[in-house]
């Protein structure tokens, strides 16, 4: 235990930011992994249920942050939402939205918007059916 700090020891923080053993609060704030934006470049327009997939684009350039390339690694063996990434890396959503736009910006990253709920189907119309089938020979 190092002295003066309850409960930290002496060992260095995780690769990612978060402290030793990947658990706990996250040393790095969640808004510098999105370079202090107010809003994602590009598409804005991400829902939390948006699906993420890789493209075949080789590794985002050192232009990108950790973040990205971190965001980017866990979506090359399939699909995942906004919500389930930002979940994975341990950021607000709101974060993962920003780092998504970037990547699809650069074409490292498809974005599908959610399917949209179906229609109540109205019920006279498969009443009507039915007695349509039920009248065939």
């Amino acid at each position: 235990m190092t002295p003066g700090r309850p409960g930290t020891s002496g060992t260095a923080a995780s690769p990612d930011g978060g402290p030793p053993g990947g658990r706990g609060r996250r040393l790095i704030p969640a808004y510098l992994a999105t370079g202090g934006r107010e809003r994602p470049r590009g598409m804005a327009d991400f829902d939390r249920l948006t699906l993420l997939v890789a493209t075949d684009q080789p590794p985002p350039e050192p232009d990108f942050g950790p973040e990205h390339r971190r965001l980017w690694t866990l979506l090359r063996p399939g699909a995942l939402t906004v919500v389930e990434c930002a979940a994975h890396l341990e950021l607000p959503v709101s974060a993962t939205i920003f780092l998504a736009a970037d990547l699809v910006g650069g074409g490292h990253l498809l974005a599908r918007s959610p399917v949209p709920k179906a229609e109540e189907i109205d019920r006279t119309l498969i009443e009507r059916l039915l007695v349509g089938l039920r009248a065939l020979p």
